[in-house]
């Protein structure tokens, strides 16, 4: 072989190895400063009423969902303040998910709900509110409707709402919803099947009531409580009837702007699981981002329900059962690599699900910042900084530990970082880690630590990411790009 066209053929592989590797281990960051939250809006086609319309029976349900940032009466509070107090909102509700899953007492701190194909979707709000939850929707409760805005939440089984007349109400954006004006509202009896496999039943006991009553707490002292009973929900004009819902008349705590929560959890109260013969047992969410409601350059963030929900070119993971609590979504997670390597101190035995309950790790809608166990943190951080070395570091701000000076610059090369799945790998896009935390430049990489056994996956790490929850299959699924 020709000399020349021998060293031009080894130049070519060496190039194509480099190109690869590097592509591998590094990409583009666009900086952006931290954004202004989105107005809320909502499709005008978004019909919710559904008076006369018959109950569901199609195979898929989509809803545009935002962000509670959106529904926030902090209108005049600067993006930097906004965002501050989403990171105080995510501390308590991390604190309020470890207390949930410290079963070592044999007792979980939340009032469980009873166990219990077509489809639905709709928009996702994107916004921080004080309570469970990151994001919510608009729904129709009851015959005729009552529009109200509903949190939704992967990390709760109970779906309720604040009812009149009030012993106890929070601020909510839209009238509170009266019962007696209802249609289809229906007590739930004490004694009935239904009753009786709310987790604590005794009220009905204890208070010599006929109406069978709930409560729920929550780990950061919020609870609710008040008459358990069915009605029925519209989403974009499909409606849902016989819902089981508790109806609070004493609602205390940390919720602010929306009516209620739909709780998404695995339980059998859950609305996926009250509504399994319908669709499936199936749902999935894509977040566009944290300050998106939608417009003509930018699609909303949606929730699908029903057999459109799950993709079938996602990057599936089993879910993991746990023995002593069954509301939070588990998944293996084997390791993590940075830069294209895996990082050695991140290790499938730091993330192991025991037969106690303990431990683990659970993907969870409104939890923003992605947390780790310290050991797993420490070594995910330390690979990152090594891979960023380049980039000039910035103090620290707030619960983050590792932050950069990006002033003045429109793009950055930053490490890559995959999480490795029992089933499959999920590589994330550079603005799913490193964010900016103020206007001035300020980038901070998005995961925390954490003293407990329990580790996160959260919202700001499932950005962009079509997150489809099988129920029946018994598996998570990843779909990037897919909003």
């Amino acid at each position: 072989m020709d000399r020349k066209v021998l060293n031009t053929l080894i130049f070519s592989v060496l190039f194509f190895f480099t190109t690869s590797a590097s592509s591998s281990q590094y990409q583009t960051l666009v900086v952006n400063t931290l954004p202004s939250p989105a107005t809320l809006s909502w499709p005008d086609s978004e019909s919710l009423t559904g008076e006369s319309q018959p109950e569901s029976t199609t195979s898929s349900l989509s809803v545009h969902l935002s962000h509670v940032d959106a529904l926030s009466s902090l209108s005049d509070a600067s993006p930097t303040d906004l965002f501050n107090l989403r990171l105080q909102r995510d501390s308590l509700r991390v604190e309020s998910i470890a207390s949930l899953a410290a079963v070592s007492t044999g007792r979980n701190v939340t009032r469980k709900t009873p166990r219990s194909a077509g489809g639905f979707s709709g928009a996702v709000i994107s916004g921080l509110s004080q309570g469970s939850g990151e994001y919510f929707m608009r729904l129709g409760v009851g015959t005729p409707a009552t529009n109200v805005y509903m949190v939704l939440d992967t990390g709760s089984d109970v779906v309720w709402l604040q009812c009149s007349p009030c012993k106890a109400c929070y601020n909510q954006s839209d009238p509170i919803f009266d019962p007696k004006r209802s249609k289809t509202y229906a007590t739930v009896p004490c004694g009935s099947r239904l009753c009786r496999r709310l987790d604590d039943s005794s009220e009905c006991v204890t208070r010599r009531s006929k109406t069978c009553l709930y409560q729920v707490s929550y780990g950061d002292g919020s609870f609710t409580e008040g008459d358990f009973a069915t009605e029925t929900l519209t989403f974009h004009g499909a409606r849902v009837d016989h819902v089981p819902l508790g109806c609070g008349h004493d609602n205390e705590g940390l919720f602010v702007g929306a009516a209620g929560l739909l709780g998404l959890g695995r339980g059998g109260l859950s609305f996926p699981s009250q509504t399994k013969s319908r669709y499936n047992g199936k749902f999935s969410y894509c977040l566009v981002d944290r300050t998106s409601s939608g417009s003509s350059s930018k699609p909303p963030s949606t929730i699908v329900f029903g057999n459109d929900a799950v993709p079938k070119t996602s990057v599936f993971t089993p879910l993991l059962t746990n023995p002593k609590l069954d509301t939070f979504y588990y998944l293996q997670l084997l390791g993590i690599s940075v830069g294209g390597s895996r990082v050695r101190g991140v290790s499938e035995s730091q993330f192991k699900l025991d037969a106690t309950g303990s431990g683990g790790v659970i993907i969870d809608s409104g939890t923003s910042v992605t947390r780790l166990t310290q050991p797993a943190y420490v070594a995910l951080r330390d690979a990152f900084r090594l891979g960023a070395r380049s980039l000039k570091r910035a103090p620290s701000y707030s619960l983050f530990d590792t932050c950069f000076d990006l002033s003045g610059m429109t793009t950055v090369k930053v490490p890559t970082v995959v999480f490795h799945f029992g089933g499959g790998e999920v590589s994330l896009p550079a603005s799913n880690y490193l964010i900016p935390v103020n206007t001035q430049g300020r980038f901070c990489f998005a995961f925390a630590g954490t003293m407990g056994s329990l580790s996160i996956i959260g919202n700001i790490q499932q950005q962009g990411f079509r997150v489809a929850y099988d129920l029946v299959g018994s598996r998570i699924g990843f779909l990037s790009r897919a909003c």
